[in-house]
């Protein structure tokens, strides 16, 4: 196996590793959020935890952000070489016969979803910077779910968080699954439960997500 080859396998494991460490954090992330609608209390508490718990902040937080950064360059390293790869362009495309819209456009999908981490990062994580760190705010482990429901008051906020998370379930739907194919995991064929696993919740997850998003709006409409 030549170099090149070894090259290019390196970086699918990479991808494919990073896209899985994402995944887990995405259903930490969830678990942690969907108690904000269904035990406040315990979303408080969860919320504090993670803020001022050292190994979450100094370790697992840089990990993450590590974790974006290489599984986003790597996407795009990936799509000019194969980009490189295919010179000739083929003269007629038949659309699905080849390959899905949501394989297609990875990037797009991806470069949707990076932006909206950028909007996300903006709301929650510099609050948090500026409130521990800079203004030095007073240690209140009952301040999450008010911040968390204000940022759903705007309604144009909302959607926007609803778009991207439809954004992040077609940007799942086709990379979750691959991931595995990536890593030589020969089961996930069409039908199976694994494969069955990774779509579900590729749409499962990010719904969850839409509906807290949705609910906070809503109700606070209602009260």
């Amino acid at each position: 196996m030549s170099a090149l080859v070894k090259s290019s396998l390196a970086r699918k494991w990479v991808m494919a590793l990073s896209g899985l460490f994402l995944v887990v954090f995405l259903t930490q992330h969830f678990t942690i959020n969907i108690t904000s609608v269904i035990a406040p209390d315990t979303f408080n508490e969860w919320s504090h935890f993670m803020g001022y718990n050292p190994l979450v902040q100094f370790v697992l937080q840089p990990i993450l952000i590590a974790g974006v950064v290489v599984h986003f360059v790597m996407g795009i390293i990936l799509e000019i070489r194969n980009s490189k790869a295919r010179p000739i362009k083929y003269k007629k495309f038949d659309g699905n016969a080849n390959s899905s819209w949501v394989s297609r456009n990875m990037i797009l999908t991806g470069a949707v979803v990076l932006a909206f981490l950028g909007l996300h990062f903006y709301d929650f994580w510099i609050h948090e910077i500026n409130y521990k760190y800079i203004a030095v705010g007073v240690e209140d482990s009952t301040r999450y779910l008010p911040e968390l429901k204000e940022k759903f008051v705007d309604p144009v906020r909302t959607w926007i968080y609803v778009g991207s998370f439809v954004l992040l379930a077609l940007h799942l739907w086709h990379g979750f699954n691959s991931s595995f194919q990536s890593m030589g995991v020969k089961s996930v064929k069409k039908g199976d439960g694994l494969r069955k696993f990774t779509y579900a919740w590729s749409v499962l997850i990010p719904a969850g997500f839409i509906f807290i998003a949705l609910y906070h709006h809503f109700n606070h409409i209602t009260a």
